[in-house]
């Protein structure tokens, strides 16, 4: 797990992404930037992440083929009924973008609003960033080591600004 310094090129990489999703599924109910190259300031994966609330997932489902054009690769293994879960692969092989598509608003909901604190509150920043860089110390070969180490941090952030409970995907 590398994670490296804050790029102020990752909002025009998300806005390009966006454009492009805009082209194959044109009307979602809501398509945010999420993740730590959403906060400015904060290291991460040098991956931008994207999530959409659709109303329809069925019509997600069919733009998969589309989506596989621009370069998305559909993860059937992680995804589940409420939540489709694509990720893009750049020409060296690495992860570029990983695209979140959603019929569950409570999820959408805690993905903003744990960006929104984090952009809001320094301290609350300070101390994530700290933990990102001790569990990619820690677990630097084992990515759902580092996400699962991250879990109890985000939900007490989620909580403590009134958001709603993490679901277990398998009652999404």
């Amino acid at each position: 797990m590398v994670l490296v310094a804050s790029d102020p090129a990752w909002p025009t990489a998300f806005a390009a992404a966006r454009d492009e999703f805009l082209t194959i599924l044109p009307d979602p109910l809501l398509i945010e930037h999420i993740g730590s190259t959403a906060v400015p300031g904060l290291s991460a994966k040098p991956v931008i992440d994207i999530i959409v609330l659709v109303d329809d997932m069925a019509r997600a489902h069919a733009a998969l083929p589309q989506l596989a054009g621009l370069g998305y690769q559909y993860r059937p293994d992680v995804s589940n009924p409420a939540r489709l879960f694509l990720r893009r692969i750049g020409a060296d092989g690495i992860r570029t973008h990983h695209l979140h598509i959603h019929t569950d608003q409570d999820d959408v909901r805690r993905h903003i609003l744990f960006r929104d604190e984090l952009r809001a509150d320094a301290a609350t920043r300070e101390a994530y960033q700290a933990l990102k860089q001790g569990l990619a110390r820690r677990h630097g070969d084992d990515r759902e080591a580092y996400a699962k180490g991250k879990d109890a941090f985000i939900d007490a952030v989620v909580r403590a600004a009134g958001g709603p409970e993490r679901r277990p995907f398998w009652n999404s």
